[in-house]
């Protein structure tokens, strides 16, 4: 049968976007739903896939471990992102997304763990706490154009939570968009550098943490330089696992 998408409606909204770098020592994880940290890696060159395999995802295993206190981190997915069309094309990247949302929903992270490690072992994972924990960097130089903003979770309303549904061709997904509030603090990090990341909680087991879920977006910065290169970046996807 046939799906036809409905075509959601949006309006833009004008919001404060402050400078995170003062307050970087105060973010917690579990309390804003990210941390900013510097991160030294080794990887020379982020579009060679087994040198990703290698050499970058026991990177993310022990800056997760590092900054949620999981027992166990497993890395399922990375994605390139470049602001030039051409260079997407030329790196198997995709574009920058500009639209406030959040990568999994409480029924699509459930069911990317079981698409991941099989049913049994995600009904034995469920019974645990467990987290998808994604970290953003960028692959080349500065950011000096469509820097990634992100909200305090705790500052969206749980009724802010909209159901959007993806198709892709060989499984169904759903994120959540953001619906607008006055109340919500939204931080980015100037001129990020290669050597800094953003980690940041996309799902969580736990309802009784502050922040379960993290909104996020690259958005056009007024300060934005003319002639600014097109951002380069990469953010990796992880299950993070809690308890022996």
């Amino acid at each position: 049968m046939a799906h036809k998408a409905v075509p959601p409606q949006y309006r833009q909204v004008e919001m404060t976007v402050r400078d995170g770098r003062p307050l970087r020592d105060a973010f917690r994880l579990d309390t804003h739903g990210f941390v900013f940290v510097d991160h030294d890696t080794r990887v020379k060159d982020f579009t060679d896939e087994a040198e990703r395999a290698r050499v970058y995802d026991l990177e993310v295993q022990a800056l997760i471990r590092k900054h949620s206190g999981a027992s166990e981190v497993v890395v399922f997915d990375h994605t390139l992102r470049v602001g030039d069309e051409a260079m997407q094309k030329t790196l198997n990247a995709r574009p920058t997304v500009k639209g406030v949302h959040n990568d999994y929903t409480e029924t699509s992270a459930p069911r990317r763990l079981r698409d991941i490690v099989g049913d049994a072992e995600a009904a034995r994972r469920f019974n645990k706490r467990w987290a998808i924990i994604q970290v953003w960097r960028p692959i080349r130089g500065k950011v000096l154009i469509d820097p990634l903003g992100i909200c305090d979770g705790r500052t969206i309303p749980k009724k802010g939570f909209i159901r959007v549904e993806r198709r892709y061709r060989d499984r169904t997904g759903e994120v959540y968009h953001i619906a607008h509030h006055p109340a919500h603090e939204w931080y980015y990090f100037p001129q990020m550098e290669r050597d800094e990341a953003l980690v940041f909680k996309v799902f969580d087991s736990d309802a009784g943490k502050p922040s379960r879920f993290t909104a996020h977006s690259a958005f056009d910065d007024p300060g934005t330089p003319a002639g600014a290169p097109p951002r380069e970046s990469i953010e990796t996807r992880t299950f993070a696992f809690f308890g022996s």
